[in-house]
């Protein structure tokens, strides 16, 4: 049976996906835990089920457009594939032993943290390419990219949290020319490889429940397909703070803070990201202008 309210989340967590390439697991796992009561098992179970199946229309999306950077998705589908379904099997062995998941998911907390402070920075250390756009080809690096599907996909095996946040992080990291929006494509794209082997784990080993897995693809499916949209036309002054935004509440939530100060950390980022958007915006279109006038003061000569 559909829960209206699980569906309803499911949406919102699937536009932040379709928009950032992040936070599906890291979001949408603790809101199925702590807001509806769900066991964790069956929770992680259920959400990386319907993540196989939501990631595709985002990723769809994106190919479409041409924001993929398909040797990219090869090197890391190569590492993560396998890497995702041992971190299943891990998880079993141990018994799904709280110590690991903890100490996996303090660790990525701090890591999001760290990047939201380079996001921050960048614009500053990166003037001459405000809007990091990639001027030359992209040279692909195989054995870093190799060793990051690896690491993210073992990571979203046993946590459930990563294919997104975690591999789009490492990834700008190693890349930090990409276009913002190609990163997410690339992101999207290759988490389906990787969550889909970590479903069929969950599936044989975990604690699915078919019911829940559908309340949230009503939702999200939709979710993820706007999401995706937006982010394939938003310039990158859009994206960035919708990014720090989901790196800020997935770290804080992966860290253990409470809902009310991840909500409101939610909100006043939120609000400052939207600020910072529109007065980008503003700049852009005052600059437009006066390029368009200095075009016409000299086509004016010409004419005369």
């Amino acid at each position: 049976m559909i829960d209206l309210t699980v569906a309803l989340a499911g949406l919102g967590v699937g536009f932040v996906v379709g928009l950032t390439g992040m936070g599906g697991g890291a979001l949408m796992t603790p809101i199925l835990v702590l807001l509806f009561g769900i066991q964790p098992l069956a929770a992680v179970s259920s959400d990386v089920v319907a993540s196989m199946i939501m990631k595709p229309v985002g990723g769809a999306v994106h190919w479409k457009r041409g924001t993929v950077h398909r040797r990219l998705v090869l090197w890391l589908m190569l590492g993560s594939i396998p890497s995702a379904f041992i971190g299943v099997l891990l998880l079993k062995s141990l018994g799904g032993e709280a110590a690991l998941q903890g100490i996996v998911k303090h660790s990525l907390g701090i890591a999001l943290l760290v990047v939201v402070a380079g996001l921050l920075a960048r614009p500053l250390l990166q003037r001459r390419s405000r809007n990091n756009e990639t001027v030359s080809p992209l040279e692909v690096r195989p054995l870093p990219t190799l060793l990051i599907g690896i690491v993210g996909g073992l990571v979203v095996g046993v946590t459930s949290v990563g294919s997104g946040s975690l591999m789009i992080v490492l990834l700008m990291m190693l890349y930090p020319r990409i276009k913002l929006s190609e990163l997410v494509g690339t992101d999207l794209v290759q988490a389906i490889p990787l969550v889909s082997s970590a479903a069929i784990g969950h599936l044989l080993f975990g604690d699915f429940k078919l019911g829940l897995s559908a309340s949230i693809l009503v939702g999200s499916i939709p979710g993820v397909f706007f999401g995706a949209l937006f982010s394939t036309r938003a310039p990158d002054h859009v994206i960035r703070p919708a990014l720090m935004v989901v790196l800020l509440v997935s770290s804080l939530k992966l860290l253990g803070a409470s809902t009310p100060i991840v909500a409101t950390a939610g909100v006043v980022s939120a609000i400052v990201g939207i600020v910072y958007g529109v007065r980008r915006s503003r700049e852009n279109r005052e600059k437009k202008r006066e390029l368009e006038r200095a075009v016409v003061d000299l086509d004016a000569p010409r004419a005369a």
